[in-house]
């Protein structure tokens, strides 16, 4: 039977999709986005999706769920957005330790970005772990990159895994996988080659290295591009023109670099094909570099599962 799960700062739906493969059944998705909502929607019409402000919703009503789960807004700690942690308004995790107060989750499970492991933040991801384990949680954060679980894109993420005591012990973080992610020419080649672009080749070998890390940006901070000059220049490296995101493959004759369209960005956040973002190019953008990578998500929530249900089989009795 799958375990169900509550998905808070939803967005796209990333980790939820991720979990969703692992096995978790979603039965509470909240999400601030109106754009990110309708994605949800469109992709999961089952998904009981409920639009607003985190701190308005209540899970009271799930007492005793396998997992609550989310990726709670990453600009609190983050170099974009100034690293105010605590102080910074759109700061979430207190409003998740509510939620896991309210609804007493067998797990919890919570991504960020690596700048919460910055030593700035000891004291904070040490209150957490506090204000978990109060609650009868052992906890523990470790980062995790996208790139050992086949996402062709490095994108380092903190994790953050809390279990009840009885859970705690059959819990194990993901291995990396052996084999090396694909490329950004390997991932890409049929993207790019759709209109029978005839560099296609080429730009294939010279892609021929992963993804830097997607930057999703906000709506009071640029565009849908790829990202600071930085991040700009190590696009250009292998072939990609970060100023902006294309609306189709490049033309047979086309001379330059291409630009990604929003379905290659997808496929370089390990989204499938088959899921659809809703709005024009700059939300639908905004959402795919903002979301968690579903293959992951996936990894760790097989592990949750793993660790519930050792758990939850009776232990035989010594004689």
């Amino acid at each position: 039977m799958p375990l169900n799960s509550i998905e808070i700062c939803a967005g796209a739906g990333g980790q939820a999709l991720g979990l969703e493969q692992a096995g978790f059944e979603h039965v509470s998705l909240v999400e601030i986005e109106a754009a990110a909502c309708q994605t949800l929607r469109f992709n999961r019409d089952h998904w009981h999706v409920t639009e607003g402000d985190l701190r308005h919703y209540s899970a009271e009503q799930w007492k005793g769920i396998e997992l609550l789960a989310g990726g709670v807004p990453c600009q609190p700690f983050s170099q974009a957005g100034k690293q105010h942690g605590n102080e910074d308004e759109r700061d979430l995790f207190p409003e998740a330790i509510r939620l896991v107060s309210e609804c007493k989750p067998q797990a919890v499970m919570l991504e960020n970005v690596r700048g919460l492991l910055d030593s700035a933040f000891d004291e904070y991801r040490a209150k957490i772990i506090a204000d978990l384990k109060k609650l009868g949680y052992v906890a523990e954060w470790r980062l995790l990159n996208a790139s050992d679980f086949g996402v062709p894109q490095l994108r380092p993420r903190v994790v953050f895994v809390a279990l009840k005591k009885n859970a705690a012990e059959y819990f194990v973080w993901p291995s990396a996988h052996t084999a090396p992610p694909p490329t950004v020419g390997e991932a890409l080649f049929d993207l790019i080659a759709a209109n029978g672009w005839r560099g296609a080749i080429s730009w294939r070998e010279r892609a021929c290295d992963i993804a830097p890390t997607l930057v999703g940006g906000s709506k009071k901070h640029g565009g849908p591009d790829l990202g600071p000059t930085r991040a700009k220049k190590a696009w250009a490296s292998i072939g990609v023109d970060g100023m902006g995101i294309a609306d189709a493959a490049p033309e047979q004759d086309f001379i330059g670099m291409p630009r990604l369209t929003v379905r290659m960005a997808a496929r370089i956040q390990g989204f499938p094909d088959h899921w659809q973002f809703s709005g024009k190019k700059t939300a639908a953008y905004r959402q795919i570099g903002n979301a968690f990578p579903p293959p992951v998500a996936r990894a760790v929530g097989t592990q949750i599962q793993a660790a519930l249900n050792a758990a939850a089989k009776p232990k035989l009795k010594r004689a």
